[in-house]
């Protein structure tokens, strides 16, 4: 089951407190939980009454608690300046009647507008005219402050506040008081009376300085008592005389006190028909038809029957309970006994419950402002709450990305120094392929080598012609080849008819193709005999032309030279034998 909304009414009178606690269920109504009364005492000057007022809110929350927060209040109409003025047709704009309303508010309320809180309420058109009728209310804000501040001391949060008569009319329209005819709500305070036009819906009010505070002056100057006193007789003794003939008390005090009531009540009759005729004049109001009664001062004896008779209307006590439940643990003859002046608060908590006619509110406006705020907070502190909570979720995860990035740096520094280490090994293995490479190489080139001299040999065996034989034949380096350490007959006769030597020293040999040569077997030597018949060409020339002509040689012709060449190398004469000895360089060196 939800819970229950409540607030607490506090109305603030001249020299009482009244304070009702009102709960309102989910199955609609008003009930009265609680409730409290207390009294000022004595004649109080208006600077202090903040006090009476502090001494009295803090007695009656000790004693009663009060569990509610929430407070609506009512000022007495005293202390409230109120005003009705006619305004001409100006739409429906809100700001624009208020800007209006806060002209005509400048004009007629005698403070400074920047030192007085106000507040206003539409109450319709005249019938006929086409004239707005509005109402404006406006209080000190030096004592709006008074009595914000002694509320909240007690941890209470004021929502509204509003002034007497328009609670009590409130409370009326509620009671279905005044809908279809012209009524009038009379309250009897301490040191005034709030006279309440209800006029078929309508609004208007009338404050008069005539109320009980005047009787008890009254009773003080005549017996010249303290004030007190005279309002301990008052409540005694006080009752309305009655006119005409009529048998008067056993006691004299008695006796003058009725007078003396009388003559103030008569006072204050003169006020309500003064009244009527200004609201029947110009607010064009109906004729009232009856008299509502309530207030404190109101309960004095006869009082209904001195306005009956006065103003020929019937006059009667106004019940404000009707529209309230009561809770089943409040005390119901200590309410009994104030009921009569609860109207007011029964008024403020109908603002709570339902829509009502007057809505008038004279919180200030840094108030209104600072409670904004305040209902805001918990929004505000959430908003906070959620945003500490992302950023420490940003940063918690911020962290868990900083473990998670710093262990995959973990890994790829492993991943790297493991790489690097395969990277080492392949380095070396590397290595020794490239070795085991140059080994196979070497092994394959001799291996090669060696298959090219059945080759070789068998090319050569092409070369030589018939009648010639070999007996000798190897390879040779460069170094090693006659062509290059020996000279021929031929060279050494050219090398004798040369220049001599340069005078820089003799002529060094170019060793460099010797060394280029000699990395392998690039000359062939060729040893043998051929029959020395007699051929149309000899037979050294055709195996010159051949060894030129091979693919295995280089076919140039200095690269065939004739080592030796010699006829009849045997002592025998007879013999045509003939040696021969060459050499021939390969176009493919044989490596070694």
């Amino acid at each position: 089951m939800a819970k229950q909304s409540s607030v607490l009414a506090i109305d603030i009178g001249a020299d009482s407190l009244k304070i009702a606690e009102f709960s309102f269920p989910q199955g609609g109504g008003i009930v009265l939980g609680n409730f409290a009364f207390k009294e000022f005492g004595g004649d109080l000057k208006e600077e202090e009454l903040g006090e009476a007022l502090k001494v009295a809110l803090n007695q009656a929350l000790t004693e009663i608690e009060f569990k509610t927060k929430s407070v609506h209040i009512s000022i007495s109409g005293q202390s409230a300046f109120i005003r009705f003025v006619k305004l001409p047709p100006i739409g429906d704009r809100e700001d624009r009647v208020r800007q209006v309303v806060e002209y005509e508010a400048k004009q007629n309320v005698p403070f400074p507008i920047e030192q007085v809180v106000w507040d206003y309420q539409l109450i319709g058109n005249t019938e006929g005219e086409s004239e707005i009728e509005v109402m404006f209310v406006v209080i000190k804000d030096t004592v709006i402050e008074d009595i914000v501040n002694i509320i909240e001391s007690h941890g209470k949060e004021i929502a509204i506040i509003d002034v007497a008569p328009a609670a009590c009319y409130n409370s009326a329209r509620a009671n279905e008081i005044g809908g279809n005819e012209c009524v009038m709500l009379l309250n009897i305070g301490s040191k005034c009376s709030s006279l309440v036009f209800i006029d078929s819906g309508r609004f208007f009010v009338r404050t008069i300085p005539i109320a009980g505070h005047s009787i008890t002056q009254q009773i003080s100057k005549e017996f010249g008592i303290p004030f007190n006193d005279a309002e301990e007789l008052k409540r005694k003794h006080g009752f309305v005389a009655l006119g005409g003939a009529y048998e008067e008390p056993d006691s004299e005090v008695a006796a003058t006190i009725s007078k003396i009531v009388r003559n103030v009540m008569t006072r204050l009759h003169g006020e309500i028909n003064r009244s009527i005729n200004v609201y029947r004049s110009q607010q064009k109001g109906n004729k009232p038809s009856k008299l509502y009664l309530a207030g404190g001062s109101s309960v004095m004896a006869f009082t209904p029957r001195f306005f009956t008779e006065k103003l020929k209307i019937p006059a009667e006590y106004f019940n404000p309970f009707a529209v309230v439940h009561l809770s089943e643990n409040i005390n119901r003859e200590g309410l009994a006994e104030v009921a009569h002046m609860f109207s007011e608060v029964i008024g403020l908590g109908l603002r709570r419950a339902t829509s009502c006619p007057i809505e008038i509110s004279l919180v200030p406006q840094k108030l209104r402002r600072l409670q904004e705020i305040k209902h805001k907070a918990p929004f505000f502190y959430m908003t906070a709450a959620s945003l500490v909570l992302c950023l420490t979720l940003i940063f918690l995860a911020f962290i868990k990305q900083g473990q998670i990035d710093q262990k995959k740096a973990e890994m790829s520094n492993k991943v790297v120094a493991d790489t690097d280490v395969l990277k080492n090994q392949i380095r070396q293995e590397k290595s020794r392929l490239d070795g085991i490479i140059a080994k196979y190489k070497a092994a394959k080139n001799v291996l090669d080598s060696r298959k090219r001299w059945p080759d070789l040999i068998q090319e050569i065996q092409l070369l030589i012609p018939d009648n010639m034989w070999l007996v000798s034949l190897k390879a040779k380096s460069s170094s090693e080849a006659t062509s290059t350490t020996e000279e021929t007959p031929k060279e050494k006769e050219s090398s004798s008819s040369a220049a001599p030597s340069s005078i820089f020293g003799p002529r060094k040999k170019d060793t460099s193709v010797v060394a280029a040569a000699s990395l392998g077997l690039s000359w062939i030597d060729f040893k043998g005999y051929f029959l020395n018949l007699d051929q149309p060409v000899p037979l050294e020339k055709v195996l010159r032309d051949n060894i030129l002509k091979s693919p295995i040689f280089t076919g140039d012709d200095k690269d065939v030279k004739t080592v030796d060449f010699k006829t009849n190398p045997t002592k025998n004469s007879e013999d045509n034998i003939t040696l021969f000895h060459f050499e021939a360089k390969l176009k493919i060196p044989i490596n070694k």
